[in-house]
């Protein structure tokens, strides 16, 4: 079962995107990185959410390492003396691209790496800032606002997922030729289940009519998922992005309280990368449910349902369900 994508605010066109495409690293095809002396590819992975999107295609014919771990926050992360040397090592460096990392390129300077880096975003059309009441049937904008910034989470659509796969798959096998079946037959039993995971938050989504379809979240870490299976984006508590921006002031907290009002919108959720005193306030305010903490920016711990990609998507339509449903 598949619905077709839903229009949204604010999307920015691929011709518009085009000079910053070609500016994104691109991969040395005919080139292999692989270690002379045969041992596994030391491959990177910026974040958790890639870091296990390269493990399912990588397997145990890579050796990877991620930089930002479970429950990390990839916005606000602060690189280690380890990070440099871990990075000056690697064959091959991963990384999600749009404005995710704002860290990386300090760091890969540094640390004198010849790594290949790869943009995993780099075959997708991003979205921007959804900002407040961006409906989820709106039609989309030609090119974006001077300026506007670009969503870096593309993993909250399946879709792009199943994208960012093909281009991982492509790099380990560009890099590690010997190997290139094994990375192909893993790609696609992974995709197998990518496809089954999408099915799964349609069919779910279904639940629930059309007008209780409304996330209020605590940054605005959820737009592919709207723009994919037809939610609302009402507000987010931070109003941004990125999680680095300052606690909202009190009359930013009250118009988002009014926001959640006036829209019916049953619920507010906090994420596992952010504490959710902020928004069991606005919640208490607003005379609504706090929904569980959703997966937003990363992994969960080991032994949580959202350790894997897959887990973290699942117990996210499952959270999301149970709180707009009651």
């Amino acid at each position: 079962m598949t619905i077709p994508r839903i229009s949204r605010r604010r999307v920015v066109a691929a011709a518009v995107l085009s000079p910053v495409i070609a500016a994104w690293p691109r991969l040395a095809g005919a080139q292999s990185a692989t270690p002379a002396n045969g041992d596994p590819l030391s491959v990177v992975a910026t974040h958790s959410i890639l870091g296990d999107l390269v493990a399912n295609v990588g397997g145990e014919a890579i050796a990877l390492t991620t930089l930002v771990g479970p429950d990390g926050d990839t916005h606000t992360y602060e690189p280690i003396p380890a990070d440099t040397i871990t990075i000056a090592e690697a064959d091959l460096l991963f990384e999600n691209g749009l404005g995710f990392e704002t860290w990386l390129d300090a760091l890969y300077a540094s640390s004198g790496s010849t790594a290949e880096r790869v943009v995993v975003t780099r075959d997708l059309i991003p979205l921007g800032f959804a900002g407040e009441g961006v409906a989820a049937n709106e039609a989309p904008i030609a090119s974006p606002v001077a300026g506007d910034e670009l969503d870096p989470h593309f993993w909250q659509d399946v879709a792009n997922s199943v994208s960012a796969v093909a281009v991982i798959r492509d790099a380990l096998a560009a890099a590690d030729p010997a190997n290139a079946d094994l990375y192909r037959a893993n790609a696609d039993a992974y995709l197998a289940q990518l496809d089954e995971l999408d099915q799964y938050i349609v069919a779910e989504t279904e639940q629930l009519p059309a007008d209780r379809r409304k996330l209020v979240t605590n940054h605005d870490a959820f737009g592919y998922f709207a723009y994919r299976y037809g939610y609302t984006i009402e507000g987010t508590a931070l109003g941004s992005l990125s999680t680095e921006v300052a606690d909202p002031s009190a009359a930013q907290i009250r118009s988002l309280v009014e926001a959640i009002q006036q829209t019916g919108a049953p619920a507010i959720f906090p994420e596992n990368i952010e504490n959710a005193q902020l928004v069991e306030q606005i919640a208490r305010e607003a005379g609504v449910t706090v929904g569980d903490p959703l997966y937003s920016d990363a992994l969960g711990q080991p032994g949580t349902a959202g350790d894997t990609y897959l887990g973290m998507m699942r117990a996210n339509i499952n959270a999301v369900v149970q709180a707009l449903a009651a």
